[in-house]
């Protein structure tokens, strides 16, 4: 029998201190230690080397999981302005076109599997004569890699769970994009980013009432449908694709995502299928049950975003309104793309912790927890 939606659990989250969602809630209130933590790394490590080899053709992103997400933040808070490629490779081996006038940075999350990968990855980029960065937390191979290669490496500090430190690896690969001609996030924005993580993790606190609490609002909208995550813009649907991949790992719940402009084309059909919102029901559904499962929309606001992507979100709320499927909205705001991603992550990893709490499932093992 699956795990019953209890939104009472919500309530009094005392029983959840020890449990998985309690470590990771105190984990996820971290988030603007770990952008200070990891600037204050980055800035002791001796990445002035990187500019004295001057402007490398491509950056190439080395890592799995969290590490291989750090990339994709990077290449989206560049921007496509950024005169430097950025590309993230998730696993063996390196493209071929990869070479010596490429900067492999090479990432670790921690201490598991994918960094064995990140290893393997390292050790063929110096193989190829490849200019190299290490960022990681500490490890003996990793500090041997970085010394064959004769490379910098920004050590930064362990912070608990990989999934739930997304800060602790993308900060120093901005920092060092500085130093090699990708662009420069202002020295202010890694400070209002830790300001903003504050805010939201006092917004979003256990202690806060779902009415006033926007993450358990969300986490309450959520329960018992199948949500489809629509972001409007880079900043949006990368923030959507990581609330996906959270709602999986933190709350073992499944959902779909995409970006506007564009899902419109492959994804807005569904909410005319079984599972929208005056779909036809299915014949597995049981009948003595309320009613079947449905869609509800969640759509990502990035005030940063241009105004067609505004239309396509507006277009598509309203043919989810008129199809009878529920519409929730995640907005941020900020002045600049890292402090408005960094809002909307942060919202939406509180979120899917609330979500686990609802279902009883410890994120930290690999079974159901109904308590």
């Amino acid at each position: 029998m699956p795990p019953e939606f209890d939104e009472s659990r919500l309530d009094d989250l005392s029983a959840e201190t020890e449990h998985g969602p309690g470590v990771l809630l105190r984990q996820a209130a971290s988030a603007a230690a770990q952008v200070r933590a990891s600037r204050s790394a980055a800035l002791e490590a001796p990445l002035r080397a990187l500019a004295d080899e001057g402007r490398p053709r491509s950056v190439v992103v080395a890592g799995t999981g969290p590490a291989a997400f750090a990339g994709d933040m990077l290449a989206v808070l560049l921007g496509p302005g950024c005169p430097v490629p950025v590309h993230t490779v998730r696993d063996h081996p390196l493209p071929g076109w990869i070479g010596h006038h490429d900067l492999v940075v090479a990432v670790a999350a921690g201490r598991g599997e994918s960094t064995e990968r990140t290893i393997g990855l390292a050790a063929e980029a110096v193989r190829r004569g490849c200019r190299l960065l290490v960022v990681g937390p500490p490890d003996e191979r990793l500090a041997a890699l970085a010394d064959q290669g004769r490379a910098p490496r920004v050590v930064v500090p362990e912070s608990g769970e990989e999934r739930m430190s997304p800060w602790a690896l993308a900060v120093p690969l901005l920092t060092a994009a500085a130093h090699v001609g990708g662009g420069t996030v202002p020295d202010e924005t890694y400070e209002s980013t830790a300001r903003l993580l504050e805010r939201v993790a006092h917004d979003c606190r256990p202690t806060a009432e779902a009415f006033e609490n926007p993450a358990k609002t969300l986490a309450l909208d959520l329960g018992g449908t199948l949500p489809v995550l629509w972001g409007g813009g880079p900043v949006a649907e990368l923030a959507a694709r990581r609330f996906a991949a959270q709602l999986a790992a933190n709350a073992r719940y499944p959902a779909l995502s995409g970006r506007l402009p564009g899902a419109e084309y492959d994804q807005l059909a569904a909410l005319d299928g079984p599972f929208g919102g005056t779909g036809p029901r299915s014949i597995f559904d049981d009948p003595a049950e309320e009613g079947p499962t449905r869609l509800r929309v969640v759509l990502l606001r990035d005030p940063g975003q241009p105004e067609e992507v505004a239309r396509s979100l507006a277009a598509v709320e309203r043919s989810a309104t008129e199809r009878g499927v529920p519409v929730s909205d995640v907005s941020t705001d900020g002045r600049h793309p890292m402090e408005r991603l960094a809002g909307l992550i942060a919202l939406t990893d509180y979120a899917t912790l609330y979500l686990a709490v609802a279902y009883g499932v410890d994120p930290l093992t690999r079974t159901l927890v109904v308590r």
